[in-house]
């Protein structure tokens, strides 16, 4: 076998592979000799049919079959040979191929770059001083309270006000005639929210519980529903309750109730220690991401275009479901020119990152073995509860338990350079203060 492996460029190979006729021969015999194992042909045993008669019902589908398996195996071999690591699906161009002569046909593909690593120890970063306030502590304290309070229906007073919990039935017409989504009952809906159109909420500040009443409501210009957009808009609304929000006291009881915790006091404790975690674990990603910003400026890596096609389209393909999940409409999808080249350099620098980390962890040895690998699997499935044998069945294909293990690698090497960092403990930076002296 003749090889030829020319550079196109750093991540863009081109082999060229010429096989002698004695190797086609072989091939061909194989092919025929497994056909004639397969077929039945009427007026022969089981697999004493001649091959002039195989050649000629078969010689097109058997010729395929032999340039397939040619290429694929002696491409295969030299790939493994060369040590190459090829990412991307190979262009074949292959010459005409006939039986007792040789066999010649190229391959185009790309592979990772070959990547030169230095200076990746001592890298120097900034970590900021940080102490949580009580200010902050005060503020998830009133979030712990906000989430146990409890609607109350409002004594001595009929009337609706802002921040009031009501429930209404509406009808809306324009001149006269009702419109798509102009009517609901029982709605529920907070005044001052911003649950609906503010214009709206605003017109249903002091109406009467148990009375009917007409409102009329302008709409923008640029509402979503065209049909009402720039219009005002009759409402007929009867407000049916009238609830507050009611907070619990916060006192030792409610520590005990909600913490788990014998006083207030342990229960403010327990914040400050959750809140510095938080910080901690925000702070140390955040490093790392210094970390790993000061090597990829050290290095020149070429990103091979196939991988980073597939990030962007995975990129996209994640941005867009998270528009679907807020409500996005499908007139303003997300894959705009503008949006692609956006997500384009976000892929291109994260497939560089994947690659340099991946070099450094090959140099220093970091791995993930098979038992580590399965307890990582066994500890995401437990913590997926009805969703465990899901996880384990995804996790049993080949494919996805490598990418797992890839990932883990490249957390473990990053947690190994920011080990090896130089940290620089650096003061918060002044808050600013706007014209009417309020801190950002």
């Amino acid at each position: 076998m003749k090889v030829d492996v020319a550079e196109i460029s750093p991540v863009q190979r081109k082999v060229q592979i010429e096989l002698p006729s004695a190797k086609v021969t072989d091939e061909f015999v194989r092919a025929y000799r497994d056909l004639g194992r397969r077929v039945r042909i009427r007026g022969f045993r089981a697999g004493k049919a001649p091959r002039t008669v195989l050649q000629r019902m078969y010689g097109e589908e058997i010729t395929g079959e032999v340039r397939s398996h040619l290429v694929e195996e002696s491409l295969g071999e030299v790939i493994r040979d060369r040590g190459m690591q090829i990412v991307s699906r190979p262009e074949i161009d292959a010459h005409e191929l006939k039986d007792g002569g040789p066999f010649s046909f190229s391959a185009v593909f790309e592979v990772k770059p070959e990547i030169q690593i230095q200076d990746y120890l001592g890298v120097e970063v900034e970590k900021v001083r940080f102490a949580i306030t009580d200010e902050q502590v005060d503020a998830a304290l009133a979030r712990l309270q906000e989430g146990h309070a409890r609607l109350e229906p409002v004594e001595n007073r009929e009337v609706v006000h802002k921040g009031d919990f009501i429930t209404l039935d509406f009808s809306g017409s324009l001149s006269g005639k009702p419109f798509a989504g102009g009517k609901g009952e029982n709605y529920p809906l907070q005044i001052g929210a911003g649950q609906v159109l503010p214009q709206f909420e605003t017109s249903l500040i002091g109406l009467k519980v148990g009375e009917r009443d007409a409102i009329q409501v302008p709409y923008p210009e640029d509402y979503p529903n065209k049909e009402i957009a720039g219009k005002t808009v009759d409402f007929e609304i009867l407000v049916r309750d009238l609830k507050q929000k009611v907070l619990p006291t916060l006192d030792d009881e409610f520590a005990k109730d909600h913490g788990e915790c014998a006083s207030l006091e342990e229960l403010r404790g327990k914040i400050r220690g959750r809140l510095e975690d938080e910080f901690k674990r925000y702070q140390e990603e955040e490093l790392k991401e210094q970390v790993l910003s000061r090597i990829l400026d050290k290095h020149s890596v070429t990103p091979p275009p196939a991988m980073v096609e597939r990030q962007t389209r995975y990129l996209m393909e994640r941005y867009d479901d998270r528009g679907a999940a807020n409500g996005a409409s499908d007139e303003a999808p997300a894959t705009t020119e503008e949006t692609k080249k956006l997500f384009e350099g976000r892929a291109a620098r994260q497939i560089q990152a994947t690659l340099l980390v991946e070099k450094i962890s090959q140099q220093e040895k970091i791995e993930v073995n098979d038992r580590e690998l399965q307890e990582r699997i066994d500890t995401m499935a437990r913590s997926s509860g009805e969703r465990a044998k899901t996880v384990r069945d995804y996790y049993a294909r080949p494919e996805a338990r490598e990418d797992l293990r890839a990932q883990i690698v490249f957390d473990r090497t990053l947690s190994f350079l920011l080990e090896k960092s130089l940290i620089k403990e650096v003061d918060p930076p002044a808050p600013k203060v706007d014209d009417e002296g309020k801190k950002s």
